[in-house]
C-alpha cells in the first residue's frame, strides 16, 4: 500500500476553497494500531496538494479504496479480539490514570461524551429516530445508537469484511431490525437527502481525501434540525503568522502516516470553515486530546500481551512497524501537535 506524503498545509482561512486546499487525501476510518498482514496491492504514493487559489484537492490515486478495503478486511479481526467491537480511541478523565479493565469502558464514555457534547436529546418525542454512521467498522456505534436510541441505524464500510461482520453481531444482539451496515463511499452516500435525524462519523474524517465533499455529504444525508458529529485527528491550528507546519512536525507526521497508511490531515480551524461554508448552524468545537491520553499507552501495553504478541508475530513485518510507531502518536499528542477534535453542528431546519 502507499506511504502517503505530508504536505505542508496552508495558512488558515474562513473560506471553503482554503479549506479545501489545505485538507489532506486519505482513507476513510482511522486503522486500528494493530495493523493488516502485508498487503497484496500496491498503491501509488499520493500527489502533492497544491497551495495555489485556483485549485482545490487533488484526486485521490487509483486504487486507494480498494487498498483501504483490504487493511481493514485483515485487521479488523484481531483489533476486535483484543479490543472489542469499539474501534475508536476512549474518553478518560484529564490526567488519570488507567488500568486495562477501565478502556473499554472509556470507549463507550466517547460516545456519550460526544452525544452530550452535541446536545443530541433523549425525549422521546425529540430523540434521534434515524442514524447513519459513517465509516462504521464492524458497528460498535451503529448498535450502542440503535440501543440507546431505539433507532433505525445505517452503517456505511469501504470492508465487506466490516461489514459482514457487524451485521453478524447485529443479529447476534438481536438488532437486524434495527441495524444494517453496507459496503459504501462516504463520499457517495447511497442514500436520499435529508433522511437521518443523526449523522455520526466516530474517527473516520481523518481518512477523507476530500474534507469539503466529506461534510457536505454528512450535510445532504442530515434531515432539518438534524445533528452532525465528527470526531477526528486533525493536525494544530496554524499561527497567523505560520503558513506551514515545522519541518519536525511534518517530519514527525509523515512517519505516522507511512506506517498506518494514512494522507494529510487538516485542522480543527478548516473543518470549522467547511461546516460554516455549507450555513451549518450551532457550530462547536472542542479539543479532547488531554483525554484520550491513556489511550495509545494502553494499545501499546496490550501489544505486549502474548495475545498481542502473537497477533504481531503472525501478522508480518508491516504489522510490526505499525506497533513499533505506536510511541510517535503519544510524542504528537504531547507536542500539541496532533489534535483529537470534536466538532458539532445543526442542518438548518424546514422553512
Amino acid at each position: 500500500m502507499a506511504h502517503a506524503a505530508l504536505l505542508h498545509p496552508a495558512r488558515p482561512s474562513t473560506s471553503a476553497a482554503a479549506a479545501r486546499r489545505r485538507c489532506g487525501r486519505s482513507s476513510y476510518r482511522a486503522a486500528p494500531p494493530v495493523l493488516p498482514r502485508r498487503s497484496r496491492r500496491r498503491l501509488p504514493r499520493p500527489m502533492a496538494l497544491s497551495t495555489t487559489a485556483a485549485q482545490g484537492p487533488a484526486p485521490a490515486p487509483p486504487g486507494l479504496k480498494e487498498g483501504i478495503a483490504g487493511l481493514y478486511d485483515e485487521s479488523s479481526g484481531v483489533w476486535e479480539s483484543i479490543w472489542g467491537d469499539h474501534m475508536h480511541h476512549g474518553f478518560y478523565e484529564s490526567g488519570e490514570a488507567a488500568s486495562m479493565a477501565d478502556h473499554r469502558r472509556a470507549q463507550i464514555r466517547m460516545i456519550e461524551e460526544a452525544l452530550a457534547f452535541a446536545a443530541v436529546p433523549d425525549d422521546p418525542e425529540k430523540k434521534p429516530k434515524t442514524v447513519v454512521d459513517v465509516g462504521c467498522g464492524i458497528g460498535g456505534s451503529s448498535r450502542y445508537l440503535a440501543k440507546k436510541y431505539g433507532a433505525q441505524c445505517k452503517g456505511i464500510t469501504l470492508s465487506p469484511v466490516q461489514a459482514e461482520r457487524g451485521n453478524a453481531l447485529a443479529a447476534a444482539q438481536g438488532l437486524s431490525d434495527q441495524v444494517s451496515l453496507q459496503v459504501a463511499d462516504a463520499l457517495e452516500q447511497p442514500f436520499p437527502d435529508g433522511q437521518f435525524d443523526l449523522v455520526w462519523s466516530m474517527e473516520s474524517g481523518e481518512h477523507m481525501p476530500d474534507k469539503s465533499k466529506f461534510v457536505s455529504e454528512l450535510a445532504r444525508v442530515a434531515a432539518p434540525g438534524g445533528t452532525i458529529i465528527i470526531v477526528t485527528w486533525c493536525h494544530r491550528n496554524l499561527e497567523p503568522s505560520e503558513t506551514s507546519l515545522k519541518p519536525d512536525e511534518l517530519n514527525l507526521l509523515k512517519r505516522i502516516c507511512d506506517a498506518y497508511y494514512l494522507p494529510d490531515w487538516c485542522s480543527p480551524s478548516d473543518y470549522v470553515s467547511i461546516a460554516k461554508s455549507l450555513s451549518l448552524e450551532d457550530i462547536k468545537t472542542a479539543d479532547w486530546s488531554e483525554n484520550v491520553a491513556p489511550f495509545w499507552p494502553a494499545v501499546i501495553k496490550s501489544a505486549l500481551t502474548w495475545k498481542g504478541i502473537t497477533s504481531l508475530l503472525t501478522s508480518g513485518w508491516k504489522t510490526i512497524r505499525g506497533a513499533m510507531v505506536m510511541p510517535l502518536m503519544i510524542q504528537g499528542y504531547k507536542k500539541g501537535l496532533i489534535k483529537f477534535t470534536i466538532i458539532t453542528s445543526r442542518k438548518p431546519g424546514a422553512a
